[in-house]
């Protein structure tokens, strides 16, 4: 018994001898850091006696509901673009805020609420720095009749928060 005891005893100082190979640790702290590039655009509208929805979707199309139509002077739409500075291979979720709420520069409010994710969520960064992982973002805005929401530009923030899990 005592040579099978002295046995295992010597394979193991044989084994932890041996160097070991493993994957590098990240660094750390592991940090994302998010530029937001461009913000959210509707574009021009103008609505009927109802009102209804106008969304910016993260393909950069748009499309409406109710009696809003969506017009075509000019004036650009898009989504946010946010540019995601992280390492190859890390996992990111978005959460994003509640509703915001837009005010007019001729009075009136409008509801905004955010969209989702061009790259889903959560997602995996793919870009090697210097390079960023664009994500594009869209949402839908709630139009009311044009006593509510009367002609005018209408501006306000959102949140949106990116966690590296």
């Amino acid at each position: 018994m005592n040579g099978f005891i002295t046995g295992i005893l010597f394979l193991m100082g044989v084994l932890a001898a041996l160097p070991s190979r493993a994957q590098q640790p990240p660094p750390r702290p592991i940090a994302i850091y998010v530029n937001p590039a461009q913000g959210l655009r509707f574009g021009a509208f103008t609505m009927g006696a109802s009102g209804g929805t106008v969304t910016v979707f993260s393909d950069g199309s748009r499309s409406s509901t109710g009696s809003v139509v969506l017009l075509q002077m000019g004036v650009s739409f898009a989504p946010a673009i946010f540019e995601v500075d992280a390492n190859p291979g890390t996992l990111i979720q978005i959460v994003n805020g509640s509703s915001a709420l837009l005010t007019g520069s001729n009075g009136g409010t409008l509801t905004m609420t955010i969209g989702a994710s061009s790259t889903g969520s959560p997602f995996i960064a793919t870009a090697t720095p210097p390079a960023r992982t664009l994500v594009r973002i869209g949402g839908t805005l709630t139009v009311g009749n044009i006593l509510a929401n009367p002609p005018g530009q209408y501006s306000g923030t959102f949140n949106v928060t990116f966690i590296q899990e």
